[in-house]
């Protein structure tokens, strides 16, 4: 059985009104960004089942991996790069942990999407 990420493009487009990823990387990056929601969540949804959750909890997730997906797309070029920071005749640029971006596990996400996520009590180190 193959992975089904935890939003499809019929959701993105209608029910989220995502129109920033183009067709044609859409289903890879709902795939990536359900993939880091994973991470984040230690695998608990795996672990129980998308259809387990609570219905509060899979809208959460749902509307997360679309701005994931956004955010992933919009900034795949600072993402990918090695460098954490850089400086060119006295103006820099940082990419990691900042007042609006979090990371973890190598994945980056606005730190607004990330505290909603942990709404659904999945991010805990702690929960079971």
């Amino acid at each position: 059985m193959s992975y089904e990420p935890y939003v499809d493009e019929t959701y993105y487009k209608n029910t989220f009104g995502g129109e920033m990823i183009p067709d044609a990387e859409l289903d890879r990056r709902l795939r990536m960004a359900s993939r880091h929601i994973d991470s984040l969540t230690y695998n608990r949804i795996v672990g129980r089942g998308f259809s387990s959750l609570t219905d509060f909890q899979q809208e959460v997730i749902k509307e997360v991996v679309c701005l994931q997906a956004e955010f992933e797309y919009e900034n795949a070029d600072e993402i990918e790069t090695i460098l954490s920071s850089y400086s060119i005749n006295g103006v820099s640029a940082q990419f990691g942990n900042s007042w609006n971006v979090f990371t973890d596990k190598g994945i980056a996400m606005k730190r607004d999407v990330y505290t909603m996520l942990c709404q659904t009590g999945l991010c805990c180190r702690l929960a079971r």
